[in-house]
């Protein structure tokens, strides 16, 4: 085997040359062991980034920074939510209300995040606010999804390898290929995923990625305005994974029936505004914030296999909302989390 060099790394995708996975797996080993310098770990993301990432390459990252996690005991099959973040629209945690709605229909949810990077409210600090205790062990996540439906990763916890990239990530301020991770690595091993990407090219890289790596069902999916949601703005582009085969399709509120709604009526703030909008939504709020979050629960819905369609998926989550089920999730969740 050739020992790993960062300048033969370096060289290769300053060259233009992609990696393959086994190289960008064993770049990856030497960040998460610590064996990299700051100056190493920002000039490898940049290089890559520079170049443009592929999905063996991506695959590669993955399934080292996986190796390196805490897993979630907990066997079936199970969704996740979670988005890349970073598309500075500021919108409320819609794939966080979604999660809970998805919930709400009876699919098991393991819900990856962290606190707000780019935004003023992640999907942990907004779930803490609401109540939820975030920092649990991988044994008491499993013991979250079993008992009310849902589990909350939080990504410290369970990938805290990662804090040997921390410093670069910060300084640099722009989007790396560590921003896209987060998606790809839920410590719960889900084979399910409502995905939203805040980047075009990246939709159909990662996509790939999930492919490689063994996923089953995924829908992907980049919103009008440059949103990581289902915009229900306008068109959306969709790239699914359904058994291996990939397709690609836009999606158009109108057509599913939905208001068109401006950036402004689904804006979100705090982690107290947006908490006091979600508990809304799931009480029954009637309205365009109401709207996103059917839209991209509906998704999830899509992706577990519970509604062959976003029309089908609609109608599954204002059922988990209207009755009551949504809010139920959150009630236990809290409840659950805090006695554990």
């Amino acid at each position: 085997m050739t020992e790993f060099s960062w300048s033969h790394v370096l060289s290769e995708l300053l060259g233009g040359r992609d990696l393959s996975e086994e190289g960008a797996a064993a770049a990856m080993a030497e960040i998460m062991q610590g064996a990299a310098t700051p100056a190493q770990v920002a000039g490898f993301v940049v290089a890559l980034r520079a170049k443009g990432e592929t999905p063996e390459e991506v695959s590669g990252l993955v399934r080292t920074m996986r190796a390196f996690a805490a897993r979630v005991p907990v066997s079936g099959e199970l969704l996740d939510t979670c988005g890349t973040g970073g598309d500075r629209a500021g919108t409320f945690n819609v794939s966080t209300a979604a999660a809970l709605v998805c919930a709400g229909a009876g699919v098991r949810v393991a819900k990856h995040g962290n606190r707000a990077a780019s935004s003023r409210c992640g999907s942990a600090d907004v779930l803490e606010t609401l109540g939820v205790r975030i920092d649990l062990s991988p044994e008491k996540v499993a013991s979250c999804i079993e008992e009310t439906g849902m589990g909350f990763c939080f990504a410290p916890v369970f990938h805290p390898a990662m804090r040997h990239a921390a410093a670069p990530r910060r300084e640099l301020g722009v989007a790396t290929v560590f921003n896209f991770l987060g998606p790809l690595t839920n410590p719960a091993g889900v084979t399910c995923q409502a995905l939203g990407v805040s980047e075009p090219r990246m939709l159909e890289v990662m996509v790939a990625t999930l492919a490689r790596l063994g996923s089953t069902h995924v829908v992907a999916f980049h919103g009008y305005g440059g949103l990581d949601e289902l915009s229900t703005a306008g068109p959306s582009q969709v790239v699914e994974l359904v058994s291996g085969v990939i397709r690609r399709e836009v999606v158009d509120p109108l057509e599913l029936g939905l208001e068109p709604a401006s950036g402004e009526a689904i804006r979100g703030g705090t982690a107290e505004t947006n908490a006091a909008t979600i508990r809304s939504v799931l009480e029954g709020e009637r309205g365009p914030r109401r709207d996103i979050v059917l839209l991209n629960a509906a998704a999830g819905l899509v992706a577990a296999g519970r509604a062959s369609d976003l029309k089908e998926g609609l109608m599954g989550a204002a059922g988990a909302v209207d009755s009551g089920a949504a809010a139920l999730v959150l009630e236990r969740l809290v409840e659950v989390s805090r006695s554990l």
